[in-house]
This record gives structure tokens, sequence and C-alpha cells, in this order.
């Protein structure tokens, strides 16, 4: 029987006191795709990292090809095969796509007494890589004028280019488009003919049974199942993951309140509204929610309870009551500060009192609102790199909760969580709204959009071109003719 091409046996790992993986076994061999699923929470981040060379294991054994090994360093684990490709891709921006994919291992050639980069021969490694993943973009272009989905490429091709045997894959699909997707996935699937063994960790279940040959489900830092191919159902892995159901929070009906927010006749919110904008990549609906909260570069002339305002800069806009979820959740937070002070930030002025913050005060309300929005664990003086990403969004929505905004701005507000969060953050969401709020949320996920949404205005080019209300027949089809997709 042929060793995996990479295993953990019996894996343990502690953060102070929290056990994130309890003697936990995986592997994965070549030519297979092998998927983990959790809720946030479940040890999915800390196995992949320990996989990864990230951390070291406090009990067990890392095996590749059925060695046993150590890695005190990521850089010991692509030594052996092994690569990471995170959510947030660790590409230089302002250097080339060749540079990129070849940093750390360029073609060397002498030049005299001189050693240098061999440009030529470098353009021409990362071509042929390029090519196996069917792109084939100017290898002198800077990788920060690429999208994301070939940002992302570039991350595998400098994978390929260190002859790594084994993939992991956090999060791929977060924010790609349905195409890039596909193209994704076809990548995949010659990977894994290819010999290639991809570990492959995704909150979509739905891309877990369409593309995963097994499946491996974690809850509360162990293993709780385990299937091949064709043995598992989205309604299993869901069971697996939580233990129950889910249940979604009720969809949204429109609430006749008073006018909260208007930027143009079509962009009006009233209290209860829960207003979506839906669009292609590159359509131009994420940078109009960022304008909206003056983060655009240029002001914007809005209505906010009927009186006209300029928003210039962000400050103008928390002031006039108006919050911001962004759709890369560091862009949020304060990642070394705790839970406690990153609630805090947007809350100090009406909490000080005399020049001094009541401490007391701010800890009664950080208690109320981890309780209120279910942040776990229940440490506020825990770092927030430290929760997982579900927990992490959780806080976003704690601080602008806290600041009692009458206007919620969200960009992919479920982007990388999993589906119990998903369904709480909707909760959270409808709840907001129903106490007089109004939130204008931006997501890739039409289905997403229509669970939530009261109407969602289609965006192409800059501009809104289309308004769908629910009680006019709000579904997945017609928003996706709307944005052309």
């Amino acid at each position: 029987m042929t060793d995996p091409a990479a295993a953990l046996e019996g894996v343990s790992k502690r953060f102070g006191a929290t056990l994130a993986l309890d003697s936990v076994d995986f592997d994965v061999a070549g030519g297979e795709i092998h998927a983990i699923i959790g809720e946030n929470g479940a040890g999915k981040s800390t196995l992949i990292r320990i996989l990864g060379g990230f951390y070291r294991p406090d009990h067990g054994a890392i095996r590749v090809d059925g060695r046993e090994r150590r890695f005190a360093s990521p850089r010991d684990a692509i030594a052996a095969g092994i690569v990471t490709i995170p959510q947030e891709l660790r590409l230089a921006p302002a250097l080339s796509i060749a540079e990129n994919i070849a940093l750390g291992d360029p073609p060397l050639r002498s030049l005299g007494p001189l050693t240098v980069v061999d440009y030529p021969r470098m353009r021409a490694q990362a071509r042929a890589i390029l090519a196996q993943l069917d792109f084939e973009p100017d290898p002198e272009r800077a990788v920060g004028t690429l999208g994301f989905a070939e940002r992302q490429l570039v991350a595998i091709a400098r994978a390929l280019h260190r002859r790594c045997r084994v993939f992991i894959l956090d999060e791929p699909t977060a924010a790609l488009e349905k195409r890039e997707i596909d193209r994704l996935f076809a990548v995949l699937a010659r990977m894994r003919a290819q010999g290639t063994a991809v570990v492959y960790i995704s909150h979509h279940l739905d891309e877990v049974v369409a593309i995963a040959d097994r499946c491996t489900v974690m809850r509360d830092g162990t293993v709780v199942a385990a299937a091949r191919r064709g043995a598992f159902a989205v309604t299993d892995l869901v069971t697996a993951m939580t233990g129950g159901t889910v249940a979604e929070p009720a969809s949204a009906t429109v609430v006749a309140g008073a006018p909260l927010f208007r930027a143009a006749p079509e962009v009006t919110l009233r209290a209860g509204d829960v207003v979506g904008l839906a669009g292609l990549l590159g359509s131009g609906a994420g940078q109009m929610l960022r304008k909206l909260y003056g983060a655009g570069g240029e002001a914007v002339e809005v209505e906010i309870a009927g009186r006209p305002r300029r928003l210039a800069h962000p400050s103008t806009s928390v002031a006039c009551g108006l919050g911001m979820v962004p759709g890369e959740r560091v862009l949020g937070l304060v990642m070394n500060l705790s839970v406690r002070d990153n609630i805090l930030l947007p809350n100090l002025a009406a909490l000080t009192r005399l020049g001094c913050v009541d401490r007391a005060a701010g800890d009664r309300l950080v208690a109320e609102l981890m309780e209120t929005v279910d942040i776990r664990p229940r440490r506020p003086w825990l770092a927030v790199r430290a929760l997982s990403g579900g927990n992490q969004q959780k806080v976003v929505l704690a601080k602008w909760l806290a600041h009692h905004t009458a206007v919620l701005l969200l960009d992919e507000p479920t982007q990388g969580i999993d589906v119990a969060a998903k369904a709480q953050v909707h909760a959270l969401i409808r709840a907001f709204v129903a106490r007089g709020g109004g939130a204008l949320v931006h997501s890739s996920d039409l289905a997403e959009l229509v669970r939530l949404c009261d109407r969602v205005l289609a965006v192409r080019q800059n501009r809104i071109t289309a308004t769908l209300e629910r009680s006019h027949g709000l579904d997945e089809p017609r928003l996706r003719n709307a944005i052309g997709g």
C-alpha cells in the first residue's frame, strides 16, 4: 500500500486553556482532493497550519511519504513539498508575475566574476508554468495590476515552481465569481490527474460535494466524520458540522419606516430596510459601497435622516451614524489588539468622562455585546487575531452595534465563514434593522442577497441599471440576468 503524500498522526495543539486539536489523524494521498470542513473554531486552521509548518504540534507526528518530519517554519514544509496558499495571498504587488513565481529561487547565471539573475530564463520558466494552468499573461506585468483570481493562479504557479506535491488551499473561492471558480476547479482537476495532493478548506459545501474525493468533518478540535465521494451530501455535512441543523433567519419583509439614507433616487434606505448591491467582478458594486462611506477618494453628497451631508472621509461618515463592515476583515480590525479594545475603538468618546475613559462602563458594554452577538470564546482580553474568521466578523459587527449606528454598509459580510456563523450574521443584520436601522449589503453570493434583502440594486459599469423588489419576485435567475451573468 502506498504511503499518503502527507499525514498527521495523533496530533494535539493547545493555546493556553483552549485545546484546538485533540489527537487528530488526517492524511491526503497523491492524486486526491481531500476537503476539510467545520464551523469556525472547529480546528481546521490549526490543522493546516501545523501541516504547513506555521505551528508545531504539542503531541503527535507529521509524516511526508511515510517519513516522520519536523517543521520549524513554513520554509521547512515547502522544502518537504508542502505549500499553503492562504486567503490573504502572500505576493509582492510591485514585482512582476515572473519575479513573484521565482521569488526565493530565481534562475542564476555567471557574468564574469558576478552571479546575476537570469531574467530571460525566469520569464521563460514563468510562461511554461502558467501555461500548465491555462493562464498566459505577460510575465513582466506587475502582480498588483491583477485581479484576485489571477493573483491566486500566480501563487499556485509559484508553488509549482518550487516542485511542491501537496497543496493546501484555504477558502480559495471566497472572492471569486462562478466563471473564475470553474477555472480554478479545472486547474485542480489537472493537478489531481498529475498526482498532486490537494487539501481543500471551504465553507461552500456545494463545492465540497462537487470537487472533493474525500471529506473530513471537524468539530471542537476533533474529527467527527469522514467519507468518500458519493457518500455525503450537503445536508449530511451540515448535520455533521453542527450536530444538528442550522436555522436560517426568516425571509426579509419590507418595513415602511422613516427615511434614513439617500445617496441617489435608486439608493434609498428606510428604517427596517436591507438593500443589496449586486454586480459582476469589476462592475463597481463594491467600490460604490466604499464611496458612500467616504472612502472612495472623493466626496459624496447624501441625505441622512432628511439632512444633506457631504461625506469626504470615513470619520465624517461615522459621526453621521454610518458604520462600515469591509470585505477584508483585517481592514475592519486591529489584529494585535484585544476583542475589548476593537469593540470600544469607535466608542471611546461616548465612554469618556472629564478626559478619562470609564473602564467599568466599557467592560459592561463589551460583555453585553459579546453575549448578544455570540463571540466565542468569551474572553474580551484575547487578541482578535486568535479568533476564528466568523468570530472576527462578529467583532466588526459588535463595534458598530455599540456605536448606536443608524446605517450599516456591509461588503461581503459572510465571506469565508461557515454555514452556522453565516446564519448568525444574517440574524444579527435582521435584528439590527428590526430595531430601526438600515443596511446596504454588497455580496457576490446571489443566493445570500435573495434570502436577506428586501430589494437588490443591479450594478453594471459603476451604474445602477435595475432594481429588483422582493414583492415583485426577487430570485436568483432574474438577479443573474440583471447583472449580466
